[in-house]
């Protein structure tokens, strides 16, 4: 029998939205006792548990609640309500490069990011190599970062993410780093990533690439969980509620 690693119970989390675009629309609107804040449920109310090595996908419409659902597995957040318990450490492929600075060389940026992400500076000379070969940036590493394109940003961020050697793997919509032959480099390292039983959670708005990679789905909608299962059913509902609204 597995452990769960990751439980939402009862989990909503509400954001504050400032009704005012600017400051001078702001000042007459706090002195005529006139509300300036708006609430908004990014979750409502969601429950789901996650199993030790599972692969779930997460699929829904833009503003549905998956990047929030993300950010609390990852800590980045808290719940309004409810509770989220997460066993073991995670590494976020949400915003690669987080922690980048421009002035800086690729190698520099290497070990400033790697340590933000958890790596002691032995681990990271250690690793080091092997992150530049999967990035594929040697001839360009010594040069700033400001310099890089936006490929290879990305990149140099996911190489070095992979490479903390996670319990809990977490990746939004960052497999279209670089041409096809860098994605399916990517792809080949989540499956190594599955088959050593790492936990992983996708989300991605490429629906067969969830069929396919994924051995659980939760469909969200309106910031509620609509239905999860069999990636196949799950997926194929989702497509049909799509093509239905488009109708």
């Amino acid at each position: 029998m597995k452990n769960t690693i990751i439980k939402f119970q009862d989990v909503t989390k509400e954001f504050r939205l400032n009704k005012q675009k600017t400051f001078k629309e702001f000042l007459p609107a706090l002195f005529g006792g006139k509300e300036t804040v708006s609430k908004f449920n990014a979750l409502e109310d969601i429950s789901f548990e996650v199993q030790e090595g599972e692969t779930l996908g997460i699929i829904g419409p833009n503003g549905s609640g998956k990047s929030t659902i993300l950010k609390l597995i990852a800590g980045v957040t808290s719940p309004t309500k409810g509770i989220v318990n997460v066993k073991g450490s995670v590494s976020p492929l949400i915003e690669l490069g987080a922690g980048f600075h421009g002035d800086l060389t690729g190698k520099e940026n290497v070990f400033i990011n790697g340590s933000i992400l958890g790596l002691s500076q032995k681990e990271l000379h250690e690793k080091y190599q092997s992150i530049l070969k999967f990035a594929e940036l040697e001839e360009f590493i010594n040069q700033p970062i400001k310099r890089f394109s936006s490929g290879m940003y990305m990149r140099l961020g996911f190489s070095i993410a992979i490479h903390v050697n996670p319990k809990i793997l977490i990746i939004d919509e960052i497999l279209a780093v670089g041409d096809e032959k860098f994605q399916q480099k990517c792809f080949k390292k989540m499956e190594e990533f599955k088959k050593d039983g790492v936990t992983i959670i996708f989300v991605s708005h490429n629906i067969e690439q969830v069929k396919n990679f994924c051995s659980k789905v939760i469909y969200l909608k309106n910031s509620k969980i609509i239905n999860s299962g069999q990636p196949e059913k799950i997926c194929n509902q989702y497509i049909k509620d799509i093509t239905h609204e488009q109708a």
